[in-house]
């Protein structure tokens, strides 16, 4: 949940970024949203990159990156237009996923499907191009991918797919039973190699199987989590 101070800045970089490519100046966000100083856009910046929705690039003036919007962009857009005159109002373009139950971050568990329940997700994380058919939703649970970013109960959009690149983050079917997310790490060798799912976590092991007991279903590409 954004503070409507952290709605009007985004929004408001948003649509500097989309009308010329580069973010507005922190004087200039400091005038927009009325605030005393720039001591205030610091923290409200800081603020949105805990919660994944900028990132600050370094060894760049003025280099911020939009990485994600809220799913109710559109209503904080209409909100901060009023709040801050001049504002440009942004349309939230996001799309429905099947949401397939959960996938341990942790030891494997046994797949859970409900095709029955969905996920709205900003269209821009899957991709310019790509299709709504190519993806689906897991719900994470466990801790052993923390070290990448991902937390017990965030949501893991994935790509469909059947191969996928060393260090990879995958969904992989274990046994044709069980369901895991880790870092795919092949190991070549004679008579096909193993195949390595990696944690993102010290305290786990990694996960080591034959080639013919894994099974791809898909890689990450994008998280959602709510606070």
């Amino acid at each position: 949940m954004l503070t409507r101070k952290q709605q009007e800045l985004l929004t408001l970089i948003k649509g500097r970024m989309d009308e010329e490519g580069v973010p507005p100046s922190f004087d200039e966000m400091k005038d927009a949203l009325g605030l005393a100083s720039k001591s205030g856009i610091h923290r409200l910046i800081t603020g949105l990159e805990e919660r994944g929705f900028i990132r600050r690039l370094p060894h760049r003036a003025r280099a911020l990156e939009i990485v994600r919007m809220p799913e109710n962009m559109q209503g904080a857009a209409n909100t901060a237009t009023h709040a801050v005159p001049g504002l440009p109002a942004i349309a939230a373009n996001t799309l429905s996923l099947p949401l397939y139950g959960r996938i341990a971050a942790g030891h494997a568990i046994e797949a859970l499907s409900d095709p029955g329940q969905s996920l709205e997700v900003p269209a821009s994380l899957l991709g310019r191009g790509a299709a709504r058919a190519e993806h689906y939703a897991l719900e994470v649970d466990g801790d052993s991918m923390i070290e990448a970013g991902i937390l017990d109960g965030d949501s893991a959009i994935i790509r469909r797919c059947e191969r996928a690149e060393r260090g990879d983050i995958v969904v992989a079917l274990i046994d044709e039973q069980d369901v895991t997310l880790k870092y795919w790490q092949p190991k070549p060798g004679t008579g096909g190699g193993q195949i390595v799912l990696e944690p993102a976590n010290k305290n786990y092991k990694p996960m080591v199987f034959e080639p013919e007991r894994v099974r791809l279903q898909g890689k990450l590409v994008g998280l959602l989590r709510q606070y």
